[in-house]
């Protein structure tokens, strides 16, 4: 009933202008100069999930997370550290306490010692930029919601504000983490989950949260080298995430003095190195009409042209491409290398790539190899 009763106002107003020819915001008189009065979101979910999703977001791809607080101190386990002491009360974590701390010593008393004594947020800027990260500050990232329905946290209120009063209005971006039964349903881009890798190409704009400790989003002093994401598989997320419309967001956890260690700003800069060469396949890309052939090659693409983006080096380094389809002003390169590739229609169908015969060491990247592509179909 409601929604046949806005549409019906709808079509009065616009017979309304259809007789006096335009509506001029208050104390407007020159019509050439005149504006529309920005829209105003009202507090529901039908009104705030028709917001168009600021530019920005699409065409940044990837961004740096970043968990830090109190349980970096004790920097064991997880981030999880006080819900698993005192919470649901593990055995390894009461063990923990006693063993390295003295009785009654409480969350609390952790308080002191988060010094973030070499917390240098300059370095962590200039480490975040050298690794490719283009996400804005104009961003929520809400969590925690999970215990209470989106009306406790008075969630559709302050989207609300935010989205018509705020002072970053035009510009914010936040996810769908809002209340129970919210995630992948409402708010602006999609989470879902933590981890989130759908198999096809979702309907909504959605992001991939990940972090570079597999078993942990905040710094734990007992992470092992096994618990650590290669460059290679970090690469891949963010290459298929991209590829299905996603952006990819990696977290990393400082310690309680506030330095990123050696590994996590290793693993950085690895992703910043591979986008200095292909973030033209990455940044402000749409996905193709296909995504990707076999799970070894993930398209995406950028006006004319389309990029296939290669995980594993083909056997006799011939690269066989299903789905574009070339045509007489066919041309294919390898972002980083200058010349052309050499190419032949693949006689079964797509066509036949031959990639450059160099040492690996003379290969733009060690791995994950874009093809772009122009003059296909």
């Amino acid at each position: 009933m409601r929604s046949r009763v806005v549409g019906a106002g709808l079509l009065f107003l616009l017979q309304l202008v259809l007789v006096l020819g335009a509506v001029r915001p208050p104390g407007c008189t020159d019509p050439r100069r005149c504006t529309d009065p920005p829209r105003r979101y009202t507090p529901d979910w039908p009104s705030l999930d028709s917001r168009p999703l600021p530019a920005w977001f699409d065409e940044a791809k990837f961004g740096v997370f970043v968990h830090w607080g109190v349980f970096s101190v004790p920097a064991w386990g997880s981030e999880w550290f006080w819900w698993h002491w005192q919470g649901a009360k593990l055995p390894q974590y009461e063990n923990f306490m006693k063993e390295n701390y003295p009785p009654n010593f409480s969350y609390a008393d952790f308080g002191p010692r988060f010094t973030a004594h070499f917390f240098h947020p300059d370095s962590w800027a200039d480490l975040f930029k050298a690794a490719g990260a283009k996400y804005k500050p104009d961003l929520i990232w809400s969590d925690g919601e999970w215990e209470c329905p989106d009306t406790y946290w008075n969630s559709t209120g302050f989207l609300a504000w935010l989205y018509n009063d705020s002072p970053v209005k035009d510009e914010v971006v936040v996810n769908d983490r809002w209340g129970q039964n919210c995630s992948c349903h409402h708010g602006g881009y999609y989470n879902c989950k933590d981890k989130f890798q759908p198999e096809t190409l979702p309907h909504h704009k959605w992001e991939m949260c990940t972090s570079i400790d597999q078993r942990s989003w905040g710094y734990r002093r007992d992470m092992e080298m096994a618990d650590i994401a290669s460059a290679s598989t970090i690469i891949s997320q963010l290459v298929q995430t991209v590829s299905l419309g996603g952006n990819y967001l990696l977290n990393i956890g400082p310690t309680k003095d506030g330095l990123i260690v050696p590994i996590f700003q290793e693993r950085l800069l690895a992703v910043g190195k591979w986008l200095s060469i292909n973030g033209e396949a990455i940044y402000a890309s749409k996905p193709w009409r296909v995504q990707s052939e076999n799970s070894s090659v993930w398209y995406t693409s950028k006006g004319l042209a389309v990029y296939a983006i290669v995980l594993h080096w083909p056997e006799y380094g011939i690269l066989r491409l299903i789905s574009p389809i070339a045509t007489s002003a066919t041309e294919v390169t390898m972002l980083g290398i200058q010349n052309d590739l050499k190419w032949s229609p693949n006689p079964d169908k797509g066509l036949l790539v031959f990639l450059p015969e160099l040492p690996p060491s003379a290969l733009p990247t060690e791995f994950a190899w874009t093809i772009k592509l122009t003059g296909v179909k």
